[in-house]
């Protein structure tokens, strides 16, 4: 019974041990594929802001000083960020997209004067606040994973050099037990058989001597008694 439950758990373990396995490298692949990008993101992302900061330069030589217009004309944001998830190798990881909502409010900023340097100027910080939630979400992933991941291998080494191991010296004690048990149950199984034979023997011997002692004092034993049908030994009979 004990040997047939840790037999369970011996290929209960090792399953599970397949299976954290297969999801430490899904995830591993996943946190390489996300360590790219956020490398490629950063990247792009200084040029974005070279060229984000260069139109600003420009739009201020071109048009002058519109901040006071711009602050005036700020009711709601444009660009919100929405969130939803992602589902890698059973682990939940957050994913933020931007979005633009509503129309633009400043879409009458530079009609005099530099209008074409301003709509750059939007344009081009749009992809850089575009480029940053992109880059948010990718980082919040990858820190994320790293924690999983820490934990997924540290259940992998554990179920492979502690529960299997143990589960294993646990399953050779028992049928090492068992063996020893078998073996003396035959022993004593022989040990019987050689005390009955012993005794079968004494028995035996103990009657033949038995045998001769009787022949010796003239005693007829069972085996050589007179049979009664037998008239050859009968002696004569008399009577006064």
């Amino acid at each position: 019974m004990a040997l047939t439950i840790m037999k369970a758990r011996l290929k209960g373990a090792q399953k599970g041990h397949s299976l954290l396995k297969k999801k430490s490298d899904a995830l591993t692949l996943r946190f390489r594929q996300i360590l790219k990008k956020i490398v490629d993101t950063k990247v792009l992302m200084g040029d974005i802001m070279k060229d984000a900061a260069f139109s600003l330069a420009e739009a201020k030589f071109t048009s002058g000083d519109f901040s006071h217009t711009v602050l005036q004309n700020v009711n709601k944001a444009q660009i919100k960020v929405r969130s939803k998830k992602d589902n890698v190798a059973g682990v939940q990881l957050p994913v933020f997209e931007s979005y633009r909502d509503g129309s633009d409010s400043y879409e009458l900023t530079g009609l005099a004067r530099g209008g074409q340097q301003i709509y750059r100027l939007k344009e081009n910080y749009f992809k850089a606040v575009e480029l940053l939630v992109e880059l948010a979400s990718l980082q919040t992933s990858f820190i994320t994973l790293d924690e999983v991941i820490k934990i997924t291998n540290r259940r992998v080494n554990a179920i492979e050099h502690v529960i299997i191991p143990r589960i294993e010296r646990t399953l050779q004690y028992i049928t090492t037990e068992l063996d020893e048990r078998e073996r003396e149950e035959f022993f004593r199984l022989k040990k019987i058989q050689e005390k009955k034979k012993k005794i079968k023997a004494e028995t035996e011997a103990l009657i033949a001597r038995r045998k001769i002692e009787l022949a010796a004092q003239g005693v007829r034993t069972q085996e050589h008694a007179s049979n009664i049908l037998d008239d050859n030994e009968d002696e004569d009979l008399l009577f006064d």
